[in-house]
């Protein structure tokens, strides 16, 4: 046997060397693509109808479009529920928020007060815990609106930082038109019924007890018309302060556990927001992490930097959808400087659809667009459910793909946590489903059968895609009554409720088949689809196997957790009737270079 030859030896530890460089860069690819750095970009009462990538032809959102371009565009991705509050919680840990009690059974389903006592409680597990766990640096810039405290000023039982994530900037609760003076109030409502209709009794029963005493029918001791005098005061006085300690109490801008502007200031706030955002990406790119961009716009109150006041074709809510967009703009950016695009999954989104009642008093549209789709935010009709849903991972999604199944915002909670390679919690049910095989085209189908739609803690609807078939279904229960009749909306109350006299019961439940009539104008009936009830009695069979999956929990939003707590309150002074700091004047002090 001949002694091998020196050239052969080379050749060995050559081919050796390449052996062990290529198992070494597949292992980092393979690690790259199952630890991806995430970013989440979310839109506050965004239409579906807004964006330039899903046919708006007069906003400019070319960002935004540049995320759609590259990677996926979702057609028919939904809202786990139609207002702020229970959807954020359902987008956090990929379940229905009433499984967490973050489904009111009152008409306000969501949060306004800072000193409430209600909020995702500790033991529900959102995919920044899990991802923080597999080592990712986890933040939230923006809006949370999920509770702060339970039981003092200073447990933060229910803020971002006891639920995963590691640094938080942003509004504990969420924007108001109260807290940008001069934009009217989101309590007109309560106040007919709380004060003025008072107020009313209280002055014709004054007229009246005064008239029989002038007939000498009765005759009115003073100290009735006095305290008549002293309620009347009581109620005015009460509004008073009400309308005076509601912003700086309530409108505030905290970084992780310390309040840092009191009341918040509108000015530069995007741009403020913008540049933690870059900073937290500056200071992870050697690790893997997770960003959680929550933006304020565009709920109202309305706002925008000087920079783009009056250069949209919309108003108010143009200039605010194009400077969410130069925001989205400047994190791309800073992504392909960090040479971080090809490692970093990008989703874009909203809560839920725009809000079709936002129209002031001078007849200004501060609501968005849904498009071709029927209602709005607080209502299931699709255009209240049915959101944006972008994708893009350059080398992992296929850019410009376009996909037209029925997707939930919960999807996203099991994506992320099995690309960061964690395990999904087996303790609970998880009603997400991993998006990647869809997204990569290893399957065509949603791995939705059916979806459930609830108004607040009320199951509305139920969507149905059967396999192998193109037809999706969706059956109300209940529909809200609109108001006027022959609009789009409930006007006079700003948003639709979900019980009593305000909602429309039916039975049979009222039957559409979104893929041919995705505008629900055409109900079905047993003469126009022949198999009209067997449809329903399978719908109704698998809503009732779903809601034998409920557990009774707290009610996080009952009125008792909704109401102020004074022993709750955040105050950036040691005195209540003086809490205002600002510690951000370098911050709004610098404008914005387009």
């Amino acid at each position: 046997m001949f002694p091998p030859r020196m050239s052969d030896l080379l050749h060995f530890r050559k081919m050796k060397m390449l052996l062990l460089l290529i198992l070494f860069y597949g292992s980092v690819n393979s690690d790259e693509v199952s630890k991806p750095n995430i970013i989440i970009a979310m839109a506050d009462d965004l239409g579906i109808g807004d964006p330039g990538c899903y046919g708006n032809t007069t906003l400019r959102t070319p960002n935004i479009d540049r995320i759609a371009k590259g990677g996926v565009k979702f057609t028919q991705h939904l809202a786990a529920s139609p207002l702020c509050t229970p959807s954020r919680a359902a987008f956090l840990t990929g379940r229905y928020p009433v499984r967490s009690g973050m489904a009111s059974r009152s008409k306000v389903g969501v949060f306004l007060f800072s000193a409430s006592s209600g909020g995702l409680p500790a033991n529900e597990i959102t995919f920044a815990k899990l991802l923080k766990n597999q080592g990712y640096s986890t933040a939230l810039i923006g809006k949370w609106h999920l509770g702060i405290n339970c039981n003092s000023r200073d447990d933060f039982c229910h803020h971002p930082l006891n639920h995963g994530f590691d640094h938080f900037y942003g509004l504990p609760v969420t924007n108001l038109r109260d807290c940008k003076p001069g934009s009217g109030t989101v309590f007109t409502t309560a106040i007919h019924m709380f004060v003025f209709i008072p107020l009313q009794i209280v002055g014709i029963a004054l007229v009246t007890l005064e008239a029989l005493n002038c007939l000498g029918l009765f005759r009115l001791p003073h100290w009735v018309f006095f305290s008549c005098l002293l309620l009347a005061a009581t109620i005015i006085g009460l509004l008073a302060c009400f309308l005076h300690f509601f912003r700086p109490l309530n409108c505030i801008l905290m970084r992780n556990h310390e309040v840092v502007q009191q009341p918040m200031s509108y000015e530069n706030l995007t741009q403020r927001l913008t540049r933690e955002a870059l900073k937290f990406i500056n200071r992870n790119t050697g690790t893997p992490f997770l960003l959680f961009l929550s933006y304020i716009h565009v709920h109202t109150a309305l706002f925008s930097a000087k920079e783009f006041v009056g250069k949209s074709k919309h108003g108010m809510y143009g200039d605010a959808v194009e400077e969410m967009d130069w925001s989205i703009g400047q994190i791309l950016k800073a992504l392909d400087k960090k040479k971080l695009t090809n490692k970093t999954l990008v989703y874009f989104t909203s809560d839920q659809g725009a809000h079709i009642e936002e129209v002031t008093d001078k007849g200004d549209i501060h609501g968005g667009s849904n498009g071709i789709y029927k209602g709005g935010k607080a209502n299931n009709w699709e255009g209240g459910i049915r959101i944006p849903g972008l994708l893009r991972w350059p080398g992992v999604l296929q850019p410009g793909t376009v996909i037209d199944e029925p997707t939930s915002n919960m999807d996203f909670f099991p994506t992320i946590v099995k690309l960061a390679g964690a395990k999904l919690p087996d303790d609970r049910v998880i009603d997400g489903r991993d998006l990647m095989p869809l997204l990569q085209g290893k399957i065509l189908q949603s791995e939705h059968e059916f979806l459930f739609h609830y108004c607040n803690a009320y199951l509305n609807a139920v969507r149905w895609h059967p396999r192998n078939s193109t037809s999706i279904w969706k059956a109300f229960f209940f529909t809200p009554k609109f108001k006027p009749d022959d609009s789009n909306g409930c006007f006079p109350t700003h948003v639709c409720f979900c019980n009593g006299h305000y909602v429309t019961r039916h039975n049979p439940p009222l039957l559409f088949d979104i893929s041919k009539d995705p505008k629900e104008r055409h109900p079905l009936t047993s003469k126009t689809e022949n198999h009209f009830h067997e449809i329903l009695r399978v719908m109704q069979e698998a809503a009732d196997n779903h809601t034998k999956t409920l557990s009774v929990v707290p009610n996080q939003l009952s009125w008792g957790n909704l109401l102020w707590k004074p022993w709750l309150q955040l105050c950036c002074s040691s005195s209540y009737l003086s809490c205002h700091c600002d510690r951000e004047t370098k911050g709004r002090g610098k404008g914005v270079r387009l």
